[in-house]
């Protein structure tokens, strides 16, 4: 696993949510097999006024050239590098060449160019914005070279360029563009995986110190923390799968899960040992009486990741798989480890037991137990209200997502992608792809009008730039055959159109024409792209919704097929295709959980009862996210299933433990429920604040989506904590024999099997312990 977890690599791709059997996708991949991949594009934004002066013009010439030689940059468009028609009378057709051939001699060679640059309008809020004076690079990146670790290399080799540029100049310079995006996003992730490994292992390692007091507690569970994490990478690379936003949270996850097991099973062993002095024996009956139920609770929580799978998301199904199986790897790790390393050590010393005695979670259990016993009124009547209290703040609830959403807003590549919406609208890919339904259907006049009267509606919604398509070839088509005139940039009338047409190249010759961008070879399909502005999926589905009513009446659908596609619609769909889905699968845990406590429990009384205190957790959750404001979307739609997965595990440890009580208090169901709370609550508090703790680092994290993890898991575990620890107890005192049936007493799975040659002196003993203490 060491050596396969050695060929482990970060994603770099911008992965659809969609699967491909989806309509909206196959649509999407149609248009890039015509046209082309969009989304390829690295924006550079530059202010300033005075950007014509001679020497800042030949600077930002030679940056423009420098660029484009860089290995991986396909194009490169700024004001310094920018193409125009020429007519050509004697060839009788256009010459598409570059307006600045060479460097500038002095100020009037650049005021000429100034003024030959503001009079093309194809340019004019696409490059350039007149008002503001912010200026454009558009770079095309090689998409070979975008989805491999080479983009690195290459986003940082055109950074150091530009930022050389603008020093020497004294200009600010904007990154964007989803290239740009992906890249900075990539390496973020990077970063964090590695300190979130550390951290978690520093964290967990205190918390496990202050718990039992001994250094050997500490680096055994640390070194199965350290295989556990070459199993995860190893399971990776052997899958064939890459470090993703989602599977890069997974190393962190699984040193506070074998933290938990750790907890459970040395927390046994310490209590075995102090009641009867012998090591073997404790290690042992640790291995028998917490095993099974550590086998329940870890299955429960790769259930809750496994469900993933279902929903049809290459991310999700990697993550759901990578998570469960190594969940499962990690129980096996914890119950081989523990016992054989601790079997070679000396017995554990009175410090090391000395938490199960008198300390302040042993005060706590008391103060626990006693409200359980005399004020269990007052804690149905906190938790009734604060559910009233959470379903309204479940009707606040909003589902929403944005392309560049997990990016806080202080953070310089957010506030670059607003300095570039504000001045040209957005950069995110916005296309319609138009199918005439014949071949050179895309010549005819009447269909370039429909194409430039559609361009028309587009201009009146603020979250769309300025669009292109081939009515804007042939606007500035028409300007070159009037000698560059600017008022000429309109459709040409049914006379001049042929006139144009001939001087326009073929697009069936293969030749790398101005049309090539715009229309297929058969001259049938034909698109209009523009650029969205970083808005929510309500926002994007608003504009798909009020658009397709003013393209049919545009384009009649007995005649042409209209399809919004893109990257933006794209993740729209996706968003929504997602959240449905992990709804299903949250469903889907809930099952496979009950299923598995079936095994336990048998009695479906006792099921519906041990799931009250963790479904509590989770509407506390949704109402948090309804009052606070964040809404449900990809990145925070994960924390519920992972979170019951998680939070069941006490209800299950709490409940195995109250069967066996209640053999060992002849039925007894008071005396049972008291003496379970002292024997699982140390194990659920150490095992709770190991797991707060080990979520709650991920507030640190600059992604949002990961931030927003972290708390609201936190929360959900504190929750769930105090729900099991007050809510599940008192439901069995005040429920008493209607719940604890003949098959609860039966299960298929028998989680603490007592030994058949168990001393009589010791039942005696433990007997006598619980009543003393009830």
């Amino acid at each position: 696993m060491g050596y396969k977890a050695l060929d482990v690599e970060i994603s770099y791709e911008l992965t659809s949510l969609l699967p491909v059997t989806d309509t909206a996708s196959i649509v999407y991949e149609e248009f890039k097999e015509r046209f082309g991949k969009d989304g390829t594009v690295l924006f550079v934004a530059i202010q300033d006024e005075d950007i014509f002066n001679v020497d800042k013009f030949n600077g930002l010439y030679d940056l423009t050239y420098d660029i484009k030689n860089i290995d991986g940059v396909e194009e490169i468009v700024s004001i310094a590098r920018l193409y125009n028609l020429v007519k050509n009378d004697s060839l009788k057709k256009f010459d598409f060449k570059p307006i600045i051939e060479q460097k500038l001699n002095n100020q009037k060679e650049a005021d000429s160019i100034k003024a030959i640059v503001y009079s093309l309008p194809f340019y004019d809020g696409l490059l350039f914005n007149k008002e503001t004076n912010v200026n454009l690079l558009a770079i095309t990146l090689e998409e070979s070279k975008l989805n491999t670790k080479k983009r690195i290399g290459l986003i940082g080799g055109i950074k150091n360029k530009i930022d050389a540029y603008s020093e020497k100049y004294d200009i600010d310079a904007h990154y964007s563009g989803l290239p740009y995006i992906r890249t900075v996003t990539s390496k973020k992730l990077q970063d964090e995986l590695l300190f979130f490994i550390i951290l978690a292992i520093i964290i967990t390692s205190v918390i496990l110190y202050i718990f039992f007091r001994s250094f050997k507690a500490v680096f055994f569970p640390m070194l199965i923390v350290a295989i556990s994490i070459v199993f995860v990478e190893g399971t990776m690379s052997l899958f064939g799968y890459k470090i993703t936003m989602l599977t890069s949270i997974i190393p962190p996850l699984l040193i506070v899960i074998v933290v938990e097991n750790c907890i459970f099973l040395l927390n046994k062993y310490y209590d075995e040992y102090r009641s009867h002095g012998n090591k073997v024996r404790s290690l042992s009956r640790v291995v028998q009486r917490i095993g099974n139920a550590n086998l329940l609770t870890n299955a429960t929580t790769a259930a809750g990741f496994a469900a993933f799978i279902i929903t049809g998301n290459k991310l999700l199904i990697e993550f759901g798989l990578i998570a469960s199986i190594n969940i499962m790897v990690a129980y096996v790790l914890s119950l081989f480890l523990i016992p054989i390393f601790f079997s070679y050590l000396p017995p554990p010393k009175k410090r090391h037991t000395k938490h199960l005695d008198k300390s302040a979670v042993a005060n706590i259990i008391e103060r626990v137990i006693k409200r359980v016993l005399t004020r269990r009124n007052p804690i149905y009547i906190i938790t009734v209200i604060l559910l009233v209290f959470a379903i309204f703040g479940i009707t606040k609830l909003k589902t929403t997502g944005r392309i560049v959403d997990d990016i806080p807003q202080k953070d310089q590549l957010y506030k670059d992608l607003e300095f570039i919406e504000q001045n040209f609208k957005g950069v995110m890919p916005l296309e319609i792809s138009i199918d005439t339904k014949k071949r050179k259907g895309v010549q005819k006049l009447s269909t370039i009008r429909k194409i430039d009267n559609l361009q028309q509606v587009l201009i009146t919604y603020p979250e769309l730039s300025r669009s292109l398509s081939i009515a804007e070839v042939l606007k500035f088509s028409k300007q070159a055959f009037y000698n560059g005139k600017e008022t000429m940039y309109s459709l040409p009338n049914n006379q001049e159109k042929n006139f144009i047409l001939s001087y326009i190249p073929k697009v069936e010759s293969n030749k790398k024409t101005i049309l090539n961008s715009f229309v297929d070879t058969t001259l049938r399909f034909t698109r209009i792209s523009t650029q969205m502005a970083n808005v929510g999926t309500r926002d994007i589905q608003r504009i798909k919704d009020d658009l397709r009513p003013k393209i049919d009446s545009i384009f009649p659908p007995e005649k042409f097929d209209v399809q919004i596609t893109g990257t933006s619609v794209i993740f729209l769909k996706g968003t929504q295709f997602l959240v449905n889905n992990l709804f299903a699968s949250l469903l889907l845990a809930l099952v496979i959980i009950i299923i598995l406590m079936a095994l336990l429990f048998t009695s479906l009384r006792m099921i519906l009862i041990s799931l009250v205190p963790n479904i509590i957790p989770l509407i506390m959750t949704a109402a948090m996210m309804g009052y606070i404001g964040i809404p449900i979307k990809p990145s925070t739609v994960l924390i519920f299933s992972i979170a019951l997965g998680i939070s069941v595990d006490n209800a299950i440890h709490f409940l195995s433990r109250y069967r066996l009580q209640l053999k060992l208090n002849n039925w007894r169901i008071k005396d049972s429920v008291i003496a379970a709370l002292r024997e699982t609550g140390f194990s659920m508090i150490y095992s709770s604040v190991v797991l707060f703790f080990g979520f709650i680092i991920f507030v640190l994290s600059s992604f949002g989506g990961t931030e927003s993890l972290g708390y609201l898991i936190a929360f959900t575990l504190i929750v769930a904590l105090l729900s099991n620890l007050y809510i599940l107890p008192s439901l069995l005192l005040t429920l008493d024999k209607r719940i604890t049936t003949k098959t609860f007493k039966e299960p298929l799975l028998e989680i603490f099997d007592e030994e058949e040659d168990i001393e009589l002196d010791d039942l005696e003993i433990e007997q006598l312990d619980t009543r003393g203490s009830a």
